[in-house]
């Protein structure tokens, strides 16, 4: 499974996500982090992100970052929302954030905005065969899409965020009657461009994914702000929402806190997050809303997978590729048994990045000793591994530093035999770390080398399937695969060993 993390920095609160993502968008969460920052208040206010905001931002992002760097993600998408778009000081918070993050942060448009969230909706809460419609409130804009049978149709984003309405309108507490009707005649005429385009009626619900929608759902529900994950999929009805817009815009702050559901944040500006979601609702002719945990960094993990993002970062660049080759070739490598032991250990490790969460470019290193592991042959069929060590170890191959070179040439050490121990003086000489890589690696590329055992590439593709405790691999093939099975058995001992966990192998039909 391959491993994102997405960071999405909105106009309120900055949230982050790791996870694995399965086979159809389904994400196994390593890590997770929100924070209310308040970025849009300065903005909505002054025209500019103010330093004290953008300092809590960036501490913020490097705690996220220190959260999920260890856990050796493929790849990385962090997005700026409304409040830096509108800012006059966006490019300057950027380069902060883009400093904080390791990487540069993406500004994007309310339409992508709107496109992440759809594609989280429907990763989380699919939608095949339905017409829908999914409001989000943020913190500096509203994202409002028409979507019908899975595919995003029509999407608008409009100044409707709930820290924008706030300041711009709501400056008394409780708010006065009169700032109520400006708001409410507001948030009517920006809806009137999405009331022309978009079809009234006919919806199967209404979904929203903001945390007002969260607040709304739960205090309907009664279910506490501690709880709020059991509000995925809860609903409360256009009464209901009415009901709690008339209660929320006459209570005070403290009052307003005491609801449950509310968070004491989040009362802060609920108002107007119940005013926006209560106007579509009734724009549109939908009685009740439905609440989806899901978000824009939700779309951001599904859509990185479905691009198969970073996977650049665990295979050899084309002129790597092409200098191994070329090396290999010069010691009589058989190339097309190596390229098929190079795709099976690649394929294996990022499988077991659940496992050994080592950073992708390891798998760079351990496809570079399948292709060069058998380079030893040139000097003596006896010992090869050991004669590929020295001749990896000591060669001019490009392309490489030479602290890779040293650990490719100990993989290729270490693709049969023994596996490496303190008895072995270049292993005890490694930093820790690089000891602990080469124990996880040094199976992997065995299992590899098994799998292509008669150097005929009888095995047509592999799958694994990892569950806590155990891994099964299938082998899939048109032919008898007998002699795999039993390499992939002899080196099955190693992979139990290091792994601690249990091993199986079958093989099926092609």
């Amino acid at each position: 499974m391959p491993r994102y993390a997405a960071i999405d920095i909105g106009s309120n609160s900055v949230r982050m996500m790791a996870a694995d993502v399965e086979r159809g968008g389904r994400f196994q969460v390593l890590a997770e982090d929100r924070q209310v920052t308040r970025l849009g208040e300065s903005v909505f206010r002054a025209g500019a992100i103010d330093k004290a905001a953008i300092d809590l931002l960036a501490a913020v992002l490097a705690r996220m970052v220190a959260a999920y760097l260890p856990l050796g993600v493929l790849a990385v998408r962090a997005v700026a929302t409304a409040a830096v778009r509108d800012a006059s000081n966006g490019d300057e918070f950027l380069q902060r954030a883009s400093e904080a993050v390791g990487q540069p942060v993406e500004l994007i448009s309310g339409q992508e905005e709107a496109r992440l969230i759809h594609l989280g909706v429907e990763t989380r809460w699919p939608h095949p065969e339905e017409r829908i419609l999914i409001v989000d409130i943020g913190g500096g804009s509203a994202e409002i899409i028409e979507a019908d049978q899975g595919i995003l149709k029509v999407a608008f984003s409009r100044p409707l965020g709930a820290v924008r309405l706030h300041s711009t309108f709501l400056q008394q507490d409780p708010p006065a009657p009169a700032d109520l009707r400006r708001l409410q005649d507001f948030i009517d005429e920006k809806l009137a461009v999405v009331a022309r385009r978009v079809e009234h009626g006919n919806f199967a619900r209404a979904i929203g994914t903001s945390a007002s929608a969260s607040a709304i759902v739960s205090a309907a529900n009664r279910i506490p702000r501690a709880r709020r994950q059991d509000a995925d999929r809860r609903r409360a009805t256009l009464h209901q929402v009415h009901r709690l817009f008339r209660k929320l815009s006459a209570l005070p702050l403290a009052g307003r806190r005491q609801l449950t559901g509310i968070g004491p944040r989040r009362a802060e500006i609920i108002v107007p997050g119940v005013a926006v979601l209560a106007a579509v609702l009734e724009r549109f002719g939908i009685q009740q809303l439905a609440y989806c945990a899901a978000g824009v960094r939700d779309g951001i993990l599904r859509d990185l997978a479905d691009r198969g993002a970073g996977a650049e970062r665990v295979r050899l660049d084309n002129e790597q590729r092409l200098l191994v080759e070329q090396f290999a070739r010069r010691f009589g490598v058989d190339l097309k048994h190596a390229r098929k032991v190079a795709v099976f250990a690649r394929e294996l490790f990022t499988a077991l990045q659940p496992w050994h969460r080592l950073a992708p470019e390891q798998g760079r290193l351990l496809e570079a000793a399948a292709y060069l592991r058998d380079t030893g042959h040139a000097i003596n069929d006896m010992s090869h591994h050991k004669h590929s060590q020295y001749i990896v170890a000591n060669s001019d191959l490009a392309g490489f530093t030479d602290a890779e070179r040293l650990e490719v040439a100990l993989l290729c050490r270490y693709h049969r035999k023994s596996m490496p121990s303190y008895r072995h003086a270049e292993f005890l000489t490694l930093p820790q770390e690089r000891q602990r890589v080469l124990l996880l690696l040094a199976p992997i590329l065995r299992i590899a080398d098994a799998l292509d055992r008669s150097r005929d590439q009888r095995v047509a593709n592999i799958s694994c399937s990892l569950q806590p405790a155990s891994l099964s691999l299938t082998l899939e093939s048109a032919g008898d695969l007998s002699l795999e099975l039993w390499a992939v058995e002899r080196a099955a001992p190693q992979f139990r060993q290091v792994y601690q966990k249990s091993f199986t192998v079958q093989a099926v039909p092609a």
